[in-house]
Parts: structure tokens; sequence; C-alpha cells
């Protein structure tokens, strides 16, 4: 018996054999133009095609015919979504709807266009109407995690995949999303089991691959991570987060910023959208002092932060950056895409004889954020304060880690433990005072303090700009650093303390002998300035003004710490191109801590950057009896150096503009009488000016928890304050 022409038309439709479908349902309506069915097919069919206006007009004149048929609005309100006209379409699922309430179809096109529309918590209600008729539909599951990860709710979010893989272990896309989330949760133990599991049932699903790699950069496997990223490469070389992801592991592990700039191009190239590409591809060429278009990159991203885009990361931004109130956005914008607080804050009940300080580091080791603060960790009140380690990074066996070990009280690892597990054993130990030492620098653990696992919770010193996150109750400042007029650029209270903001160790060790300057490379005569800051801190306009100082002082050098290539090469070519001789640029390698001290002592001037100035490095200079300039910035990181220097007595060496900071530069290299009274007074000021009394420090930052502390247990609010400075030394 021969079917009927629409169910022939029905039969090659469910088939995939769309031409043909179309061209038999077009034939019935040639015949009959009112035919219900053909219109209705005939208009879904086009939808799948992509054809959205010949579609919408079809599914309208079945609906004209019909207009009380559930199911022909229901398709109506699927083929408005993906035309976009998604206000229509929640009409049109609305009127199934009244029509036949349980009608899941209805249901679940509704969420999807709220989702569309980014209404996540209305979409989350009809995914769980259409879930009571379906419970374990695994679209409208999978989608309404995605639903609830949108809203911050990822315990719930895990909840819904967890529901499909309970029913279905082996759904691909299930496992696929709980991976990610896991990651984002901060358990790569669990989301690398579920890559696992994606991959042994897809092999071929290029995400997965992708997302193994992240986690296993994570973990600090690099080899293996790079050859997860070119195996989703293999299977789809346009994939701009793999390119992005190779180009973080061949910077991380190899320094090869050739290959890792190629990549990030080629991944703005794939997705000019993809998140934070474009920061990382100017910081990298910074690096390397590759400036081509750097100012119209800056603008680019300058532009992005402004429009709440995912541009460019904190930490990165910070060298590019003058404006507070951008720092901020970037910072809100970075936190809430990966740190928003997670679930309610608990409740706290502590009682203690002496104050629990938590310091929250990665960087327990030989570094920068340890030479800084390890005299304060030593010299802390134990009758007043318990001081414990966080550790979020492991030992590197050097003495400085020994020294730490010895300093605190007691060392806690979480660098093996997922967030939560960190934040519960961090409360499990009763931290009354929990403090972030990194921020979004080094090794972060943003995911704890978004879990709130102390009452009080502090960003200090590793990060110079506000964290942008409602859960960090204080950032600890100068006057200096942050102005009154500035304090609105910071979501954490601000707490001035009296002298600089930066902690320095009184104990730090210079070697003993000092390498005469033609160990050194320099010149046996002539003036040397210096600047030994990280590369990507220097900037084109601070390096046209720095030859301009060259220019102006004979037979002067610029000595500046060693970079991986291209970076001396392409300051050598700026500086000739400037009518500078690139021979007198000197570059010298890294040393031990203590012998790079030595060594600065052959320096006649640390000449300063912006929009990042010296942090460590200038204090550095300082504690080695090198003058240091700086000109006064307009953002936190940009000012640390005036506060170092107000904190020795040598406010004199702050400047107000580029063009004063320049002039006396000059000035000083010119006067040797000048530059040899400045040498005196920090030599004179070096143990006696606040700077580098670490004791003193300490009294005043123990003045700071402990304020903080009463407030919290007389029921305040965090709130800013000022420290008064302590009577004295010693």
């Amino acid at each position: 018996m021969t079917r009927p022409p629409i169910q022939q038309a029905l039969d090659l439709h469910r088939q995939g054999r769309l031409d043909q479908a179309a061209a038999l349902y077009a034939q019935i309506l040639e015949q009959e133009p009112g035919n219900f069915g053909a219109l209705q097919f005939l208009g879904v069919l086009r939808g799948q095609q992509g054809r959205y206006v010949e579609a919408v007009r079809l599914i309208e004149s079945a609906l004209k015919l019909q207009p009380q048929d559930f199911g022909v609005l229901a398709n109506y309100g699927q083929t408005l979504m993906a035309a976009g006209r998604l206000q229509e379409a929640l009409e049109a699922c609305d009127q199934a709807l009244a029509i036949r309430p349980d009608f899941f179809e209805a249901h679940y096109n509704k969420a999807m266009a709220l989702f569309q529309l980014k209404r996540f918590a209305e979409a989350v209600l009809s995914f769980d109407h259409a879930l009571a008729l379906r419970p374990v539909d695994a679209q409208a599951l999978n989608s309404r995690g995605a639903a609830l990860w949108h809203l911050g709710q990822k315990a719930e979010a895990r909840a819904s995949y967890d529901r499909i893989l309970a029913a279905r272990p082996d759904h691909a896309e299930a496992l696929l999303n709980r991976a990610f989330l896991l990651q984002e949760l901060g358990d790569p133990q669990g989301a690398l089991a579920d890559y696992d599991k994606v991959l042994a049932i897809a092999p071929t699903n290029a995400r997965a691959w992708n997302g193994r790699g992240a986690v296993l950069h994570a973990l600090d496997r690099n080899n293996a991570a790079l050859a997860d990223f070119e195996k989703a490469l293999e299977l789809e070389p346009a994939f701009a987060d793999a390119l992005a992801n190779r180009a973080t592991i061949r910077w991380v592990s190899s320094r090869d910023q050739e290959a890792a700039v190629a990549d990030l191009k080629a991944a703005l190239a794939a997705n000019p959208d993809q998140p934070y590409a474009r920061g990382e591809l100017l910081h990298l060429k910074m690096y390397g002092a590759d400036w081509d278009d750097f100012e119209t990159e800056k603008t680019l991203i300058d532009s992005g932060v402004r429009q709440g885009q995912r541009v460019v990361r904190p930490f990165v931004y910070q060298a590019l950056s003058s404006s507070p109130a951008d720092l901020q956005s970037c910072s809100r914008i970075f936190t809430a895409q990966f740190f928003p607080p997670a679930g309610q804050p608990p409740s706290f009940h502590h009682a203690h004889a002496r104050i629990r300080i938590g310091y929250v580091s990665g960087e327990f080791r030989e570094q920068a954020t340890a030479y800084l603060m390890a005299g304060l960790y030593e010299l802390h009140d134990r009758g007043k304060f318990e001081v414990i380690a966080i550790d979020n990074g492991g030992g590197d066996g050097s003495a400085m880690r020994r020294r730490l070990e010895a300093a605190f009280d007691r060392l806690l690892n979480i660098k093996q433990m997922t967030d939560a597990q960190a934040a519960d054993r961090i409360r499990s130990e009763e931290i009354d005072i929990l403090v972030n030492l990194n921020g979004y620098f080094g090794a972060p653990r943003m995911g704890v303090f978004a879990r709130r696992a102390a009452p009080i919770q502090v960003n200090y010193l590793g990060f110079p700009a506000t964290l942008g996150a409602s859960y960090m109750d204080y950032i600890l400042a100068d006057r200096i650093v942050i102005p009154e007029q500035d304090r609105r650029f910071y979501d954490e209270q601000v707490v001035w303390l009296p002298h600089s903001y930066q902690v320095n160790d009184r104990k730090r060790a210079i070697a003993a002998q000092t390498p005469d300057r033609a160990a050194l490379g320099l010149p046996e005569t002539g003036f040397v300035f210096c600047n030994f800051n990280q590369s990507y801190k220097i900037t084109p306009d601070v390096f046209t003004c720095w030859m301009r100082v060259l220019k102006s002082v004979e037979a002067s050098v610029l000595w500046l710490l060693s970079a991986q290539p291209p970076f001396q090469a392409n300051l050598r070519r700026e500086a000739e191109r400037q009518g500078i001789a690139p021979d007198r640029l000197i570059f010298a390698p890294s040393l031990p801590p203590d012998q790079h001290l030595a060594r600065l002592k052959q320096a006649d001037l640390f000449l300063d950057s912006l929009p990042y100035n010296a942090h460590t490095t200038a204090s550095d200079a300082l504690w080695a009896g090198v003058p240091l300039i700086t000109c006064l910035g307009t953002s936190f990181p940009g000012r640390v150096a005036a506060s170092l220097l107000n904190a020795i007595g040598l406010p004199d060496l702050v400047t107000r503009s580029m063009a004063d900071y320049e002039t006396l530069a000059v000035r000083l290299a010119r006067d040797s009488q000048a530059l040899r009274s400045i040498r005196r007074k920090l030599a004179d000021n070096r143990l006696a000016a606040p700077l580098f009394d670490t004791d003193l420090f300490r009294k005043s930052l123990e003045a700071a928890y402990t304020t903080m502390w009463r407030r919290w247990t007389n029921g305040e609010p965090a709130r800013g304050f000022a420290v008064d400075p302590p009577a004295s030394a010693g």
C-alpha cells in the first residue's frame, strides 16, 4: 500500500534527507496550498536549514489554520528562538503552555529562550517545570546546569550534571561540563577523572583534550599538558582556547616567546574575542621589548575593560594602566568569572587567647614576597598572636625555606587540596585573620577566600590593587599608595599604615665582596644608571625618556636585568634608532639575592618605571645604598616607590611629572656633590628611618590586626581606619 505523500515527506525529513523532503512538501503545497502538515513541517525544515524568514512565514500560515495547536506553537517558539527573536519566542511558548500546561517541549523551549536572554534565574524555573515532567531529560538537566553556573550556583550546577550521569554514566557532554565545573571549583583531580572518561568515550573530542591539558598545567605537569594541547590542535587547528593554552605552556615551560606570541596571534585570528588573549599577547611582547602597535593594543585593552570584556588579566593590566578605576573594573570582571562568592558564608565562633593569623602564599621560598616578609614572621609577638603559614607552593629546599619553616608556629600545606577542602581545613584551624599574599599574582588561591575560610580576610603585598571581591574585607596600604580620594576604587576597606605599607626584612644579607665594575661588564668610569625591574615593566615612553637622559649625560650607561630573547636585541635596536650607541645598554644576569645586592652598589642611580614602579626591586636598591628617583603615578602600582622614598626620608627624589623626573636624573648625574649628599643621607637613614625597621612595621601591623579583630568580635562590619605610628622602635 502506497504511503500518503505527507508521510513520505516526513520519512525523508526524519532520515535527514532534507532537500528531498522539502521538494515533496513543496509539491504537496502546490496541489494543496492550505495543507496544515506540509506548512508546519516545511517551516520546521526551513528553520533547520537556517532559512528563518521563510520558516516563520510557513509556521505562521499553519497557525492561522489551527491557532490552538500547542505543538505548532512550540515549533513556532523554537524557530523564533533560532532566528534570534527571543521575546516573541517566549510569547509563543506561553501561548502553548496556556493551552497545555504539561507540555514538556514548551517549557524546555521557554527555558532556552530565557537562557539566551541571560535571564538565568527564570530559565532555571522553566527547566524545573520541564524536569517535573521528564525528571532525567539530559538536555534539560545539562542546560539547567549551565544556567546555575551562570548564576554562580556551582554546587547546584554540579548536582544537575550528577543527575544525568547517575542515569547515563557515559553521557559525554555532561561529563565534559562537570569536568569544566570541577576545574573551576578547584578540584583538578576530579576534573581530570571526568576528562579521561570523556576521552574514553569520544577520543576525538578536542574540547576534552584542551580541558585536560589545562588541568595538567594547573598540576604543574606541563609536558603532559603540552601534549594534550597539541592533540586538541591536531583535531581542530583553529581552536582558539587550545592555541592560547599552548602559548601559556610554551612561555611558562621554555620561555619560547616567539612560539607563544605566534600562538596568541593565531588564537585572536580564530576568535578576536578570545578571553584574555589580547592582554596576554601584549604582555609577552613587553617581556621581549617588542613594542610594535603598543599604543593601539593598549587602547583596545583599555576600551575592552571599560566595556566589561574579558580582555586582560588583572596582574597583566597593572603594567599597562594608570587608572585605579580601570584596574578595579578589570579585577571585578576577573573575579566575577572565576572567583565569585561560593555559597552562604559560614558562621564563626572563635575565642582564642591569641589572635590566629594565617598567611596564605604560594611563595614560601626564595622569592620576592619571602625576602620582604621573613623578618616579620619571626618578630610577631607570640604572646598575642599565633602565626600560621598556609602554603600553596611547597618547599624548594633553600635556606630561605628553612628560615620560614622555623619562623611559623606551624605550616599547613594546601597545594594538593581542592578549594573547598582547603577552606574547610583553614576553618578547622580556627584562623581569625586570613591574609592573602598572592591575590592574582604567582600561585593564587582566591577560591579559598571565595569560600570565606576565616571571619576576616585581608589583601596584602602580592597584588597592589583591589581584588574586586566582596569577601575580601581589608587592604593594607599607606596614604601615598592609596590616597583618601582613591579609596572608592577599592572593594576592600582601606587600612592605612603609618609609614610605608611595604614590610622589609632588616636581616637581608649583602655579600661581603662587591665585584668591581669590570667584572660586571660596566665601564670603569662614567655614570651608571640602572633599573632591575622585570622587562615587562619597561614601556616605550619610559625607555624613550631613559634614552634622552643617556644623551644628556656623556659617557653614561644604562644597566638592566637580562631577559629572554628578543629583549636585548630589541632594546639595543631601539636605542640605536634614538641615537644611542647600543653598547651603552649593559645587561646583567640573574644572581642569588645577596650577590645581586652587592653588585648593585656599583650603580650610581636607579631610574624607576611607570605605570608599574619597582617594588621589591626598589627596596633592593635602597637597602644596597643606591638612590632611586621616581615619578609619582596615579595608581597603587605606580606609587610604591614614592612610598618607600618617603619612608626612608628621601621625598625629594619623588617627582610629579616625567619631565621633572628626566631633569632630576640628568641633574644628579652631572652634580656629583648633590648625589654624594643623597647617598650619605640614604646611608644615615638606612637603619634609622621606618622603611627598614621591621619591628616598627610589626607593631603597626599588629595594631591593625588587633583593631580588625576587636571590631569583628564586637559585631561591627569591616570599615577603613588609620593606624597611629608606634611610640618608638625596638
